[in-house]
């Protein structure tokens, strides 16, 4: 980032801030330079009484679930290691933990405080080099100890960790720079000390284990002292909060060796109580608008609740009460086929991955709170494993709490379509909710009453995704865009205002005008303000209608302004599909149905575009950092009154 540029963002970030914010900022900026003077000091001598659960033997798994697993930790020792959804990186042996394994740049071994983070030439791609420092695929190896108790993967486990704690020492380097990467790394390490045994694991023999024991701790202090100082608060306590609370609890209830440790978690669990509440709707929402973090925030909530029934700490009921609506929610918009939206910002980061695959993490989270809430089978890997690391009672929560809905005004969110959850479902979403959450709205779009539709568990309208958050800029704005969404653009130009890549500066504010009174003789309309900003005020207002008896969709858009503007609508179709323009409109094609778009208005220009880059349109994003072509129909008008229309008809294929 250039001067002008980071000046330009320091600018923009303080218009985000409140006074109170604002000196917030320059007391943690003080207490980062007094940090460097902590760089490198010793942990006061711990207590000895760390946790250890008694977890012995291991969850009854599938033969290939295990050799899956077992696989995949001889991957890791090899130097391959599963980064993001599914990218497996060379990350080297022994691992080389500063170098970002996509740039092959080394981070500076110097305070964590003077590193720039988004200098590309200093730390490579940070994103990368957080998440192999999460530890995730520590966890594997002892897993793989836990099966099979060969010492190998002890061994493989010590020197994994022994090079960590050599080549990040306590506030030193790119890996101590953000107090939620400490967060998540703590939670992992409490999952690794419970399978390798706790405090009597043979990870811990002979000097050299004992050593090994009081370097980790020595790291592990500075972790939860870290943490503690330097936590996410204002206009930047979304997920980064919940994240470095529950690594806080989680590190303070498994080493709970200090004298501080009591406050730790005295801090953390109140604080968590709190946010549970804060940052999902009383419907089940996340609050920061992007379906990834819906599910990022409920692990970290998982895993601080499943602790503290371990720990015989249980959280009241009103924090179950909050993961049991937000587990509602998704499974509300999960189709038939497993898909979730792609609303808003995702960077297909976990908390944790404890099954062979690690990719499905909706199924299961949704998985584990029909284990936790309803007492059901624990038969997913993933769950098996959670609840074999934490073992504790049921926790107290309301048995009467809905499984699925279809209308949540309070986050924004209206389900329409007919035979949910059957193979002929049609299920549509549709996006009335603010953009994002707080001063900044970090991880929210600019997808003001945009909508989604799958049909028979086949994706069908999309959202494009996130692709990346460090790439070239002009992918960054267009992925959180307007044009990368299924509504309407007025001049070009998105609805809310861009401060830069994690910040917006006037956001679109939509509002619902007429609720609909069923998923299946559906009939919304509502509107936004976004475009009110211009010299000659604009406002969009969008009607939809869906009526199952006849599995019609009927979408039509209004813009109402003194003079004649540039108005453009999008719809994205998932790459899979065969999309085909007609004399009367599309024709769009799948496995099990067909669709059928009808267009009027007046003087409209009708374009498919696929895999535009400059500008970018025509793209679709299901992984962080990989984008595939998708077809996009634009319409476009010139026009300051006149309407479009939209219908669409769906039939099934036999």
């Amino acid at each position: 980032m250039s001067g002008t540029m980071r000046l330009g963002w320091l600018v923009n970030r303080l218009r985000c801030m409140s006074v109170a914010e604002v000196g917030y900022r320059m007391r943690q900026a003080a207490a980062t330079r007094m940090g460097r003077r902590m760089a490198g000091r010793t942990a006061p001598a711990p207590l000895p009484r760390a946790l250890s659960l008694n977890v012995d033997g291991a969850p009854i798994l599938a033969p290939q679930e295990i050799e899956a697993l077992l696989l995949d930790a001889d991957r890791i020792c090899a130097g391959h290691v599963v980064l993001f959804a599914e990218r497996r990186f060379d990350v080297g042996v022994p691992t080389a933990w500063n170098r970002d394994p996509e740039t092959g740049v080394t981070g500076p071994a110097v305070y964590a405080g003077d590193i720039a983070i988004t200098r590309r030439e200093q730390v490579g791609d940070i994103k990368h080099v957080w998440e192999l420092n999460r530890h995730l695929h520590l966890v594997r190896l002892a897993q793989a100890w836990t099966l099979s108790r060969d010492v190998r993967w002890l061994h493989a486990l010590e020197q994994q960790l022994r090079s960590w704690l050599d080549q990040c020492p306590p506030l030193t380097g790119p890996n101590w720079t953000s107090s939620l990467e400490l967060g998540i790394r703590l939670v992992n390490w409490s999952l690794v000390w419970q399978l390798a045994g706790g405090e009597a694991s043979p990870l811990f023999a002979g000097e050299s284990g004992q050593k090994l024991r009081a370097d980790w701790l020595d790291s592990i202090h500075a972790h939860c002292r870290t943490i503690a100082r330097h936590l996410s608060r204002h206009s930047s306590a979304n997920n980064h909060l919940i994240g470095e609370l529950a690594g806080l609890y989680v590190g303070a209830s498994t080493w709970p060796c200090w004298k501080e440790s009591g406050e730790w978690l005295d801090q953390a669990r109140r604080e968590l109580e709190r946010e549970a509440v804060l940052q999902f709707s009383r419907d089940g929402v996340n609050r920061e608008q992007a379906f990834a973090y819906h599910i990022f925030s409920s692990e970290f909530l998982f895993v601080a609740g499943l602790m503290g029934q371990a720990t015989g700490g249980p959280f009241p009921r009103t924090y179950w009460a909050a993961l049991q609506r937000a587990l509602r929610f998704l499974r509300s918009v999960r189709d038939i086929g497993g898909h979730v939206p792609n609303v808003g910002d995702a960077d297909d980061g976990c908390v944790f991955r404890l099954d062979a695959s690690g990719m499905d993490r909706a199924a299961q989270l949704l998985a584990l709170g029909d284990t936790v809430f309803g007492g059901a089978a624990d038969r997913h890997p993933g769950v098996q494993w959670l609840l074999h690391a934490l073992p504790g009672k049921r926790p107290d929560c309301d048995p009467h709490e809905v499984d699925t809905g279809w209308a949540f005004p309070d986050g924004g969110y209206f389900l329409f379509g007919n035979h949910f959850g059957e193979p002929s479902e049609i299920k549509g979403l549709l996006d009335c909710g603010p953009l994002g959450y707080l001063g900044i709205a970090a991880h929210g779009h600019a997808d003001a009453l945009s909508m989604s539709l799958s049909i028979a568990g086949e994706e069908c309208l999309i959202d494009s995704g996130t692709y990346s958050y460090w790439q070239d800029q002009k992918w960054r704005d267009y992925f959180r865009g307007t044009s990368s969404h299924n509504t309407v653009r007025i001049d070009g130009l998105d609805q809310s205002v861009s401060g830069g890549r994690f910040m917006w500066l006037r956001k679109a504010h939509a509002r619902i005008e007429r609720m609909p009174t069923s998923p299946h003789e559906f009939d919304f309309r509502g509107s936004h303000g976004g475009y009110t900003r211009l010299p000659d005020p604009v406002r969009h207002a969008r009607s939809v209608r869906f009526d199952g008896a006849s599995n019609t969709l009927t979408v039509r858009d209004e813009v109402s302004a003194r003079k004649a503007h540039k108005v453009e609508q999008f719809w994205h179709f998932a790459p899979e599909l065969d999309v085909r323009l007609t004399s009367h409109g599309l024709s769009v094609r799948g496995k099990r149905f067909v669709l059928q778009m009808q267009v009027s208005g007046a003087d409209l220009q009708l374009e498919l575009v696929r895999g535009a880059e400059n500008p970018p349109l025509g793209w679709s994003s299901r992984t962080y950092e990989s984008k595939r072509p998708c077809e996009v129909l634009r319409i476009t008008s010139v026009s300051s009154a006149v309407p479009i229309e939209c219908r669409f008809t769906i039939s099934f294929l036999h």
